[in-house]
């Protein structure tokens, strides 16, 4: 049996959610799956996983620190297996500006799979959550004057929360991931837009 670990940082609950949403849909296609925060957990050993997912929310341009340490302690063994990255990022759905979205796709997906010499089988770029509660100071004065338009775009999930996440994108994504591993081979990154 394929035996699956999702590894992600998150900072308002995007990359999160985004993990169980593409352990569940692995779930569904028979895959055994592990989920593990990599703030929370240390992952030591990752020899039984035929695939690993490393994902991260984006904010300030960076990745969450630990899914990068992650990357870097375990960049041997992974180049071994079959590697797949994901992003939840704003800039992923802004459909004003297509631009963007490819820029982070370069940046956060290729580029970093680039530094630790990674042939990810999947990338996946997924919108993120806008939480106007928790943001820094800093980041929420960058951000207030951008509200207006991310509150006419999106939903507004909770009291200052919009997310622009697109979950069909991200299960589609999961069950191509699938498709590929009951296949054994290598399929060109994807697109979680």
């Amino acid at each position: 049996m394929t035996k699956t670990l999702i590894v992600y940082g998150t900072r308002y609950g995007a990359a999160a959610s985004t993990s169980e949403e593409i352990a569940n849909t692995l779930r569904q296609k028979g895959i055994e799956v592990d989920i593990m925060n990599a703030k929370q957990q240390k992952i030591k050993d990752i020899s039984q996983y035929d695939l690993v997912i490393v994902g991260s929310g984006i904010q300030i341009n960076r990745w969450t620190g630990e899914p990068e340490s992650f990357l870097k302690k375990h960049q041997k063994e992974l180049a071994r297996k079959k590697p797949a990255l994901f992003v939840c990022c704003g800039l992923a759905t802004d459909k004003a500006k297509p631009e963007l979205a490819e820029r982070a796709r370069r940046k956060y997906l290729e580029e970093k799979a680039a530094k630790y010499n990674l042939q990810p089988v999947s990338l996946g770029l997924f919108g993120g959550i806008y939480n106007y509660n928790k943001m820094p100071w800093f980041a929420k004065k960058a951000m207030n004057a951008d509200r207006p338009r991310v509150a006419a775009a999106y939903k507004e999930t909770g009291p200052g929360i919009y997310d622009t996440r697109d979950l069909n994108a991200i299960r589609a994504w999961a069950a191509e991931l699938a498709k590929l591993m009951s296949s054994g081979t290598s399929a060109p990154s994807g697109s979680g837009n």
